[in-house]
């Protein structure tokens, strides 16, 4: 389709005469666009100089779109007088190329700026090139293999996002790759390369006879007053980790390598990604944008009254910086958890932040088609005469002008119509940024409450003024909310204790101020569940996740959370500055989060205690899978594959069993198949057993050694073989030996609830299938021992001996309860020879094989789930032994209701009664007489 068929608008023009006397330039092109031509012509000046020297190129340009690849190609050969020569002929032809499909609507703005943007990027390499060469000619820049002398240019800003102006200047930010030097060498090199740099510049940017191309702006660069154009990139990441600010952050969202050593540029801003994108959701972003917001209009002297005569259309009240802010702040808050939001284009970037949930769809397509009116305004002020400038004109004849190249014969309509947009886009972004005056009074509060609120100021979370300006904006919601709690004293003394456990407090406190409905949870915790509130103060990040989009979907299964873990411990040990350290971190930051889902939704009553303890099992499952083979490659890089067939890790009893509670340790046993291998094959080599034993250790040390991300689980490994004094880690045919040869009741107890839940090694997944073959054959061959009943029995008598219940409120521990339960369901699948692993599937073992009547087992099992109900409730609320008094009436409030018990008494009452029936089945379904 030929241009002229394409154009859908015409400009208007301001002069008549001026258009029909280049118009007449063409007399041989389709009328429309010789109207189009005319309306250019006739309101700019700048368009009709440009009509007038191209005139004889323009009709045959107009067949191709690709104008940068087409008034580019051949440049390379040239030097750098003759390249600048025939860059500013290509400027003028991209130039006049775009104006003409901008404002006849042959292109879109995203055509339009990126034709621009991609002549600026050319335009840049070419340079950095010619001027590399005449270095290395000249004998000033050392040898080296890097392309472009190691050089690079960041697009930055509108380049980097490939939204460039007509009149635009080019940030960049130019570096060299130092290690593509001798470290005697560096220093030369860095010489001639910011001689370079400044060449590129002036080649770019400097007026001649011959016009300019763009004008080059290096001040982005780190610390600008003091720096060279071109520094080194070991000195850039070192500014920023240790002095980057929020518009710094900001600014390498739009970020691009651009030209020169493309690879050496996309390596830096690999590494400089922990800078640029916070692991955590970080709403202080808000408040760092608002103030460089106030800063900007205070020093353009921006405020007042909004009229569209003078208005800068960039800066000024509901301009496109505004949208920029809206749209990069919200990236820089939740665009370190999800990549897909990390879109260099503001209108992508939109697009991105509206699909995950973090813009309403229609605040994104308003703001999107408010941005392309104003990009496409800005565009015409600034075709009027190549002027660098965002601001509308103020007299009437000159918006005339602008209106006209908008095909806007009514200036006042149009400037009506601007100004309504303009106040719209202000009203859009302005409510996200500015921080909220607090409005609310404190509530009434007592002598004893007003005390504690006044020691809040010596908390580290209070320390900074920034702290206390944000949580001063927030304290009456929160106070409010608290005043209005089931048991508001309580509630306050817990908030109190986890604002004392805070190290910091102004990421948090702008979490609650831009999502208030976290300050109803935080109160809801606080109030009713100490021990989930002890959890939040440790991890206060995990506050993150309520705000995901996932946080009340369904449960996804252990198998998707193994999946999901893998790709964040991937992303930790790929990422620059990553390893294996960091994906510890990563899985204790990303297991927090869904510990934290799963505690608030049996708060909330989302979930019932059955479906708590397996999703706690499905995550400790998961955890365990995805951080044994990130350690076995770890361990192998020093000293080889694992020898042999690999090794299994077996998750033991309630892990096994799927049953855990909020506080769970895990019982794991480790198994290995060496297959004859001796040793490992590895820079230090091991011997097949101290290579597995080693290996048991250092995963031991994942999951459970703290890190500044706290810690994962607590490990026991008593479980294995022969206990304390066995091997940490013991080889199948050790393990079928000792099984079946020497291991006692107990153990073969503690086999009916092992499970695979890791391996690694070449047939590990093989492995662990001949492991469960394994279990099933010991169960069936050990289960029909005559010692195995009398042994339970006097194993049942030395476990309640020793270990009393811990109070009234104990479900656990003690005759009759869930351990006593457990203990007989466990020795049903024994008997049985049945592979069942959970309490309740034994106990339909018993009953299949005749070891219990259906009565008694569905009495038992009835008894169990109440008192696990009783039991995950207590872990939830505290971690030490059932207090009533310590868990307050906000947590007897949720137990109560948990259980479905009227009062404390009741309950108590209950369980009594529980556990005595519970014993009559239990001694009854092992032989013993009753009491």
């Amino acid at each position: 389709m030929s241009f002229s068929s394409r154009i859908t608008r015409l400009p208007l023009p301001a002069d008549p005469a001026r258009a029909a006397d280049v118009a007449g330039l063409f007399p041989d092109l389709p009328d429309r666009l010789r109207d189009l031509i005319g309306g250019a012509a006739g309101s700019s000046p700048y368009l009709a100089g440009l009509l007038r020297a191209e005139a004889a190129w323009l009709p045959g340009a107009l067949a191709h779109d690709d104008v940068v690849a087409r008034e580019t190609a051949g440049l390379e050969a040239l030097e750098a007088e003759p390249l600048g020569i025939a860059l500013r002929r290509a400027k003028r032809r991209v130039a006049l190329q775009a104006a003409l499909a901008d404002l006849g609507g042959v292109w879109p703005l995203e055509q339009v700026t990126g034709a621009l943007s991609d002549l600026a990027d050319r335009a840049v390499d070419l340079a950095l090139r010619a001027h590399v060469a005449t270095e290395i000619r000249r004998g000033k820049l050392p040898q080296t293999d890097a392309d472009v002398g190691g050089i690079f240019a960041l697009a930055m800003g509108k380049g980097g996002a490939r939204e460039l102006n007509y009149s635009s200047d080019i940030d960049l930010i130019v570096l060299f790759d130092e290690t593509a030097y001798a470290a005697d060498a560096q220093m030369e090199a860095r010489a001639a390369l910011i001689r370079t740099t400044r060449r590129m510049a002036a080649t770019l940017s400097d007026v001649t006879d011959h016009g300019y191309v763009f004008r080059v702006d290096l001040r982005l660069r780190p610390d600008a007053a003091v720096t060279p154009v071109c520094i080194s990139t070991a000195a850039g990441l070192a500014y920023y980790e240790a002095e980057g600010r929020t518009w710094e952050r900001a600014a390498f969202i739009k970020a691009r390598a651009a030209a020169g050593d493309i690879a050496a540029g996309e390596r830096f801003l690999r590494e400089l990604r922990p800078f640029v994108w916070r692991k955590h959701l970080d709403f202080a972003a808000i408040q760092d944008a608002h103030d460089m917001r106030l800063r900007i209009r205070d020093h353009k002297g921006l405020g007042g009254r909004l009229e569209v005569a003078g208005h800068n259309l960039k800066l000024g009240q509901g301009g496109i910086r505004e949208i920029e802010f809206f749209t990069q702040t919200r990236q820089l808050i939740a665009g370190g958890r999800d990549r897909d939001l990390r879109a260099r284009d503001t209108v992508g970037g939109l697009a991105a932040l509206a699909a995950k949930g973090w813009v309403p769809q229609e605040v994104a397509d308003e703001l999107t088609a408010h941005y392309r009116e104003h990009r496409d305004i800005e565009h015409r002020i600034q075709m009027v005469n190549d002027a660098q400038t965002h601001s509308l004109p103020k007299d009437d004849g000159a918006l005339r002008v602008i209106a006209a190249l908008s095909g806007e014969a009514d200036p006042q309509a149009w400037c009506a119509r601007l100004k309504s947009r303009l106040a719209r886009v202000h009203a859009l972004t302005e409510r996200f940024f500015a921080p909220n005056a607090p409005t609310d009074d404190l509530p009434e509060l007592s002598d004893e409450s007003r005390a504690i609120i006044q020691g809040w100021q010596a908390y580290p979370a209070l320390r900074s003024d920034r702290a206390r300006q944000i949580f001063r904006r927030i304290e009456a919601p929160l106070l409010s909310r608290m005043a209005r709690a089931g048991h508001p004293a309580e509630a306050l003394a817990r908030f109190d204790s986890f604002l004392s456990g805070l190290p910091a407090g102004v990421q948090l406190f702008s979490l609650f101020e831009a999502n208030p409905q976290l300050i109803d949870l935080i109160v809801d915790i606080c109030g009713t569940a100490p021990a989930l509130a002890a959890y939040l103060a440790r991890h206060p990040a995990v506050l993150d996740g309520v705000l995901a989009g996932s946080f009340f979907d369904p449960w996804p299964g252990e198998a998707a959370l193994t999946a999901e873990l893998g790709r964040a411990l991937e992303r930790a040990l790929t990422q620059p500055g990553g390893g294996y350290e960091r994906a510890l971190d990563a899985a204790r930051r990303w297991a927090h989060e869904w510990q934290f889902r799963i505690g608030v939704h049996h708060l909330r009553g989302l979930i019932g205690a059955e479906e708590a303890a397996v999703q706690y099992a499905d995550l400790a499952g998961a955890c365990v899978a995805g951080l044994f083979p990130v350690t076995a490659a770890d361990f192998a890089r020093r000293h080889g594959p694992p020898p042999g067939r690999g090794a299994v890790v077996m998750g033991m009893g309630s892990l096994g069993a799927r049953v855990l509670n909020a506080a769970s340790d895990l019982d794991l046993i480790v198994i290995y198949d060496a297959g004859g291998a001796e040793a490992s094959d590895g820079p230090r080599p091991l011997a097949a057993r101290p290579y597995y034993a080693r290996l048991t250790q250092a995963m031991v040390t994942a999951l459970s050694a703290p890190t500044a991300e706290g810690r994962l689980y607590e490990v026991d490994m008593r479980l294995r073989p022969s206990g304390r004094q066995g091997p940490v880690a013991t080889s199948i045919h050790s393990f079928e030996a000792y099984q079946m040869t020497e291991a006692w009741t107990w153990e073969h107890l503690a086999l009916t609830r092992a499970r695979c839940v890791a391996h690694a090694g070449a047939d590990a997944a093989a492995l662990a299938a001949r492991i469960e073959t394994l279990r099933t054959q010991i169960l069936t061959a050990r289960g029909t021992d005559a010692r195995v009943l009398p042994d339970t029995v006097q194993m049942r008598d030395r476990l309640f001996a020793a270990k009393r219940p811990d109070g009234p409120f104990d479900a656990r521990q003690g005759a009759g309860r869930l351990q006593d339960i457990d203990l007989l369901a466990q020795s049903c699948a024994l008997r049985a020879g049945d592979p069942a692993r959970s309490t309740l599937a034994q106990l339909r073992a018993g009953r299949r094989a005749g070891l219990l009547t259906a009565p008694q087992a569905e009495r038992l099992s009835s008894l169990w789930r109440a008192q696990w109900r009783l039991h995950a409730a207590t872990r939830l609320l505290t971690e030490r032994p059932l207090d009533m008094d310590e868990i307050g009436r906000g947590g007897q409030d949720f137990l109560l209701r948990e259980v479905e018990a009227e009062t404390p008494q009741a309950l108590r009452d209950r369980l009594a009664d529980q556990v005595h029936e519970a014993q009559a089945i239990i001694r009854a379904g092992l032989g013993l007489a009753l009491d």
